[in-house]
């Protein structure tokens, strides 16, 4: 069963209230880079997301460079945002404060 697509103004009001992510100008995505002190703080980030990734049965587009991870959330089954973004986007969150 796929998850239902969050509305404009659901996606506006998450926005709110996580810091540093913005829609992605296809509307279909949330974005947020994030930067560390270096390449293993960043990597310890990517594995404990990976792991609350896989949890969720959800997985990130991202890339890393060095101390830098560059993240996109979609659900790709649903075609667009749902509430499992916003569940591992806060997630990252907490990662990336444990670092930070």
């Amino acid at each position: 069963m796929r998850d239902p697509l969050l509305d404009p103004a659901a996606i506006k009001a998450a926005l709110a209230q996580l810091e540093g992510w913005a829609l992605a100008a296809d509307g279909c995505a949330i974005t947020r880079d994030f930067a560390f002190a270096d390449f293993r703080a960043a990597f310890a980030f990517m594995t404990e997301s990976a792991l609350a990734a896989e949890k969720l049965d959800h997985h990130p587009e991202w890339t890393n460079v060095y101390s830098r991870v560059s993240v996109r959330l979609t659900t790709h089954d649903s075609g667009g945002l749902t509430e499992r973004d916003l569940s591992l986007a806060r997630l990252m969150d907490k990662a990336a404060r444990a670092r930070n």
